[in-house]
């Protein structure tokens, strides 16, 4: 778990540590991100918390959901 900064929101922080994941290579492209329940057992978070993590990234571009499979990270990305 991260230790979280009292004023940014949760989900904010532990959708910044995705998308790093993202950048670094952790997570490659079209490769499945942690699901809900997983971002809720690794980061001791609620299950609207670990959503909003989830709407983020895809608003962002960063990662797809395919329905009853999972999310995914998006496979033509940019970091420049």
């Amino acid at each position: 778990m991260i230790e979280f900064a009292p004023d940014i929101p949760r989900w904010r922080q532990v959708a910044e540590v995705i998308r790093q994941r993202i950048k670094n290579g952790t997570y490659a492209p079209r490769t499945r991100v942690p699901s809900v329940i997983q971002l809720m057992e690794e980061f001791g978070i609620a299950t609207q918390t670990a959503h909003k993590v989830h709407r983020a990234l895809r608003a962002e571009g960063l990662i797809y959901t395919e329905p009853g499979m999972g999310s995914y990270v998006s496979k033509d990305l940019n970091f420049e």
